[in-house]
C-alpha cells in the first residue's frame, strides 16, 4: 500500500482511511454530507497526490499524443488543459486523463491513481514515434482546492492572478513560498476552484500555508467519498465505474473528446467513427429517483415488466438535491430524455426518469 506526502496530516485530522487504487486514502473526515456541502457552499482541500504525472517531450511528443490519445491536442495554447481518453485498441477505454501544454515539445498528462502502471506500461507500448517519456508520478503531490471561496483564499498566497486561470486553463508560478508551482482550474467537483502540483518535500508547507490562509471561511479537509458525491452530481464519468476497457467513448457520451479530423489518426479511430455514424445499442444516461431508494453501482435497471434493460455504474443519495441518482448504461430504446425506468433495489423495482446531466 502507498502512502502520500500528506497520510500522517489526515490521521491527525481523524480521517477515515480506506485502500483506493494501491494508496490509503481518506475517505472522510466528518461525513460525506458536511464535506459535500462545505465544497459546494464554501472550501475544501482534496489530497488528490494518488494521481499519476507522466511528462511527454521532445520533437515527437504531439504526435505521440495525438495517437494515443481520443481528443484533438494540436488545437491546445501553451497554458490550456484538455481532457480526453486513451482508447485501447478494441474499442474500449484503458483510462481517462487530462494533457497539459506547457511550451512546444513539453506536455504533461495526468491519469488515474489506479491506472498508472497499466498507463504507463501502455504508452511505453505504444511509443514507436520515439517521444521521450517521464513518469514522474512518484515526486508530485496534488491538492484540489474547491468550492466557492477557494480563489479569495489562495489569492493571498501568490502574486499569480488566479482570476485569470480560466475553466481548463494552468499558470506556473510561486505559492506559498514555493517555486514552480502548477496552478490548474481543471476541477471534477463543479464547484469551482484551483490544482496546486508541486514536489512531495513541500507537501507539508503547502497544506499548513492553505489552511492557515482558509481558516477564516471555514476550510476543511474533504476525502474520497465527498468528491465522488460531488463529481455524480455534475456527471462527470469515474473509471471503473461509468467507462473502463469494455466502454468506448461513443457509448460514454463523451463523443465531444473524440475528433475525427482528417490529420488526427489516434488509436481506434475507424471503430469510433463507425459507432458515430451507425449508433450504438447502449448510451450512458443520468437518472433521478421518483421513488425513495439509493442506487448503487452494479444494481440492474429494468422497465416495467421486469426485463433487464441496464446496469447501474455509479449512484448515490444527492446531498444538494436529496434525492437518489445515478448513471447507467441504458438500451437506446429506453433513454430518451423523461422515459421512465426502475432500479432493481433488494429484489424491489424502484421508479426513476432519464434527465440530463449535469443534476444540478
Amino acid at each position: 500500500m502507498i502512502r502520500t506526502p500528506f497520510y500522517e496530516i489526515h490521521k491527525r485530522c481523524n480521517a477515515k482511511i480506506v485502500e483506493f487504487g494501491g494508496f490509503e486514502m481518506p475517505v472522510e473526515y466528518t461525513g460525506i454530507k458536511d464535506e459535500h456541502m462545505t465544497v459546494r457552499n464554501g472550501v475544501g482541500v482534496f489530497d488528490v497526490s494518488h494521481m499519476g504525472e507522466i511528462w511527454v517531450k521532445g520533437p515527437n511528443a504531439l504526435s505521440f499524443i495525438q495517437k494515443v490519445t481520443s481528443n484533438d491536442a494540436s488545437v491546445l495554447l501553451p497554458g490550456q488543459a484538455q481532457y480526453s481518453c486513451f482508447p485501447n485498441g478494441k474499442g474500449g477505454i484503458v483510462d481517462d486523463l487530462l494533457v497539459y501544454y506547457f511550451e512546444p515539445l513539453k506536455y504533461m498528462l495526468v491519469v488515474n491513481a489506479s491506472n498508472i502502471q497499466k498507463d504507463w506500461a501502455w504508452i511505453v507500448s505504444q511509443n514507436d514515434l520515439g517521444a521521450e517519456l517521464e513518469n514522474a508520478s512518484g515526486k508530485i503531490s496534488q491538492l484540489a482546492v474547491q468550492g466557492p471561496k477557494a480563489l479569495q483564499i489562495l489569492q493571498k498566497l501568490t502574486d499569480t492572478d488566479l482570476s485569470s486561470i480560466k475553466y481548463y486553463t494552468f499558470k506556473v508560478g510561486r505559492f506559498a513560498g514555493i517555486d514552480d508551482v502548477i496552478i490548474s482550474a481543471t476541477g471534477y467537483t463543479g464547484a469551482g476552484g484551483f490544482e496546486l502540483y508541486f514536489y512531495n518535500e513541500f507537501a507539508e508547507q503547502m497544506w499548513d500555508a492553505i489552511f492557515e490562509a482558509g481558516k477564516e471561511a471555514g476550510i476543511k479537509p474533504i476525502g474520497l467519498g465527498a468528491r465522488d458525491t460531488l463529481r455524480l452530481e455534475m456527471g462527470f464519468c469515474l473509471y471503473g465505474n461509468d467507462i473502463d476497457d469494455t466502454t468506448s467513448p461513443i457509448e460514454a457520451g463523451l463523443g465531444w473528446v473524440t475528433k475525427f479530423t482528417d490529420d488526427k489518426n489516434f488509436i481506434d479511430k475507424a471503430l469510433f467513427l463507425k459507432q458515430k455514424k451507425e449508433g450504438v445499442t447502449r448510451k450512458l444516461k443520468g437518472f433521478e429517483m421518483i421513488d425513495r431508494g439509493i442506487p448503487r453501482h452494479g444494481y440492474e435497471i429494468v422497465d416495467a415488466e421486469g426485463n433487464v434493460i441496464g446496469v447501474v455504474t455509479s449512484g448515490t443519495q444527492s446531498p444538494v438535491l436529496e434525492k437518489g441518482i445515478g448513471m447507467g448504461y441504458i438500451l437506446n430504446d429506453f433513454s430518451a430524455l423523461g422515459s421512465e425506468i426502475y432500479i432493481l433495489i433488494r429484489n424491489k423495482q424502484v421508479k426513476a426518469k432519464i434527465v440530463k446531466t449535469p443534476f444540478i
